[in-house]
């Protein structure tokens, strides 16, 4: 039988309607979480659960949340605590949620030309700084580049326009790998090392201690001050990542590819 040609393409829309009409939301993230692979684990087991497609866009905490403002994000998955306490602070935020922490490391050569294995993070970065040895910043406004600045001014010392000191305005992974190749140190956030360790020539040089510790929250996007955001799907994924089914996948990525979990869960209500 030949429909009509109106009434095939009303057939044709009709097929299509409920795909379009499927629920999304655009969810801005650090880029340590894509690079690391969690998203890729995560997102098929939120959308098949929900039903709700999410669209990332993957850039550090400081653009994420600079996307917030603008109200061009549903929902914010990001590392910056001073930034986000603002964020909140001035309304941006209807709803914030701890979801999962590990934690930065300096990596570098693994012969550490610098001499700065297993010193405490300011330590490291002073003795750097005496040696002229070279560091690659993000310089990013991003989580990590935040608290590598932090870190810094810890330690006592401006590194800006150090000829020693480089500055990519590069994601996580571009910037470690520009370290590995100019035999250079980084800070890095463990799962995004680990999951891209293989393929660099680096090696962890300083962890531990809680100034290194990094934390990542999900933030809800205020419908008052943006009203077109999906606040509804937008706190439903929230929520969904503090569920303990979600949390449970969390702690066990990455554990059976690189030995150890890249995240530990985290979730409590503030």
């Amino acid at each position: 039988m030949h429909l009509p040609t109106a009434a095939l393409a009303l057939a044709l829309l009709g097929a299509a309607a409920p795909l379009s009409a499927q629920p999304s939301l655009i969810l801005a993230t650090t880029t340590s979480t894509q690079d690391s692979g969690l998203l890729d684990d995560l997102l098929p087991r939120f959308e098949t659960a929900t039903g709700i497609r999410v669209k990332t866009i993957a850039v550090g905490s400081g653009e994420a949340l600079a996307m917030g403002r603008r109200g061009d994000a549903d929902v914010l998955l990001v590392h910056s605590r001073a930034a986000e306490d603002e964020f909140m602070a001035q309304g941006f935020g209807s709803l914030r949620l701890d979801v999962m922490y590990n934690d930065f490391v300096l990596v570098g050569p693994p012969a550490d030309p610098a001499g700065i294995r297993g010193l405490p993070a300011a330590d490291a970065l002073k003795r750097m700084a005496a040696t002229g040895a070279l560091f690659v910043s993000r310089d990013d406004r991003s989580g990590t580049h935040a608290r590598e600045l932090a870190l810094w001014k810890q330690a006592g010392i401006d590194p800006a326009g150090k000829p020693w000191y480089v500055a990519t305005g590069q994601g996580m992974g571009e910037t470690a790998r520009v370290a590995s190749e100019k035999r250079a140190c980084t800070l890095a956030d463990r799962g995004t090392f680990l999951a891209l360790g293989r393929s660099l020539d680096l090696a962890i040089l300083v962890e531990g201690g809680e100034e290194l510790r990094n934390s990542y929250r999900v933030i809800v996007v205020s419908p008052e001050k943006h009203p077109k955001t999906r606040e509804k799907e937008a706190k439903r994924f929230a929520e969904w990542l503090v569920t303990p089914g979600t949390q449970k996948a969390i702690g066990t990525f990455g554990r059976q590819k690189y030995g150890q979990p890249l995240f530990v869960p985290d979730a409590k209500k503030e």
